[in-house]
């Protein structure tokens, strides 16, 4: 596809995703309304629950508490431009606060796949070699395997907006390109390009798809010896109890690794623009939403904190 004169590296960019939608804007506004305000609550409570109670205070919770954070910036970083979108109906994002957006999301989104893949790690050690796991996996082994999933995040997001600098888009009379997404994603700035995006699209899958198949493999391979580990126990309640520690995990590693795999591994032809909405959606609103509760209701130690917590409200009270 060749650029028309008209072509733009800085356009106004209108973020159509639910201009076809069937359900009146105000439902949807109330809707994404409810699930921000309710991962801001839950999250943020997650967190000071581990930060004030000292029996939280272990290398899983610290890197759940980091987890946390992540979806709250996250979750931050997409709803709440959505919010003013559906409330205003004047869908409009100038390039610069489109492509900040974009860094912002890629920068959460990637740390949030490499810090679940270290919490399978901190699994692995806790359940395989628990005499080592407070040696192993130290506040201070946490904070820089922490800081590793940052750094790794930052310059593969770099990356992939290095790319997407020099790409043009065609204005329509209007004076602005039409994005059908809610909000500024690697796929539908490709789609909408009339730039030349083989560079980007080769750097998705295999840059990109080197960076997913790591953390993939450090879970697989840390699941499969904790099985191993577990078929060995000689009793039946302390194999209950090691599987009941990583079954909150596992629901999140399958939820949040299947929508990014179906919106960003599937070449473009093999996937709608309806149904990367979905996906979207999916991990950038119900994962930030999901993990905290995930991780708690089936949780009986979070569960004593926040017990402990409304006691001592009451008592202040």
């Amino acid at each position: 596809m060749s650029c028309p004169p008209n072509a733009s590296h800085s356009p106004v960019f209108f973020l159509l995703g639910f201009s076809r939608a069937s359900v009146p804007h105000s439902l949807l506004f109330l809707l994404f309304l409810m699930i921000y305000l309710t991962t801001l609550l839950g999250n943020i409570t997650l967190v000071l629950l581990i930060s004030r109670d000292s029996r939280l205070h272990s290398p899983m919770y610290y890197l759940l508490r980091g987890l946390s954070l992540i979806d709250l910036g996250l979750s931050t970083v997409t709803l709440p431009q959505l919010l003013v979108h559906l409330a205003t109906d004047y869908p409009a994002m100038p390039a610069a606060r489109c492509l900040t957006q974009f860094f912002f999301f890629y920068a959460f989104g990637v740390t949030d796949t490499l810090v679940i893949a270290v919490m399978a790690l901190d699994r692995y050690v806790a359940i395989c070699d628990p005499l080592h796991y407070s040696l192993v996996m130290s506040r201070q082994v946490c904070a820089r395997l922490l800081a590793l999933c940052w750094t790794v995040s930052v310059v593969h997001t770099m990356l992939h907006v290095g790319l997407v600098l020099p790409l043009r888009w065609a204005e329509t009379a209007g004076g602005n390109v039409n994005l059908p997404h809610f909000f500024c994603d690697h796929r539908p700035l490709l789609r909408s390009s009339c730039s030349d995006t083989h560079s980007n699209e080769l750097a998705i899958f295999l840059e990109g798809g080197l960076l997913m198949l790591g953390p993939c493999a450090l879970i697989v391979l840390s699941y499969a010896r904790i099985g191993a580990t577990i078929l060995r126990l000689p009793s039946a309640s302390g194999g209950r109890r090691a599987v009941s520690t990583c079954g909150s995990h596992l629901t999140m590693v399958g939820f949040l690794y299947g929508t990014i795999t179906w919106v960003y591994f599937q070449p473009p032809s093999q996937n709608s623009q309806d149904q990367d909405m979905v996906a979207a959606i999916m991990y950038t609103a119900m994962t930030p939403l999901a993990n905290p509760f995930v991780y708690s209701l089936r949780n009986k130690e979070v569960k004593s904190a926040l017990r402990r917590l409304r006691v001592l409200g009451r008592v202040d009270s």
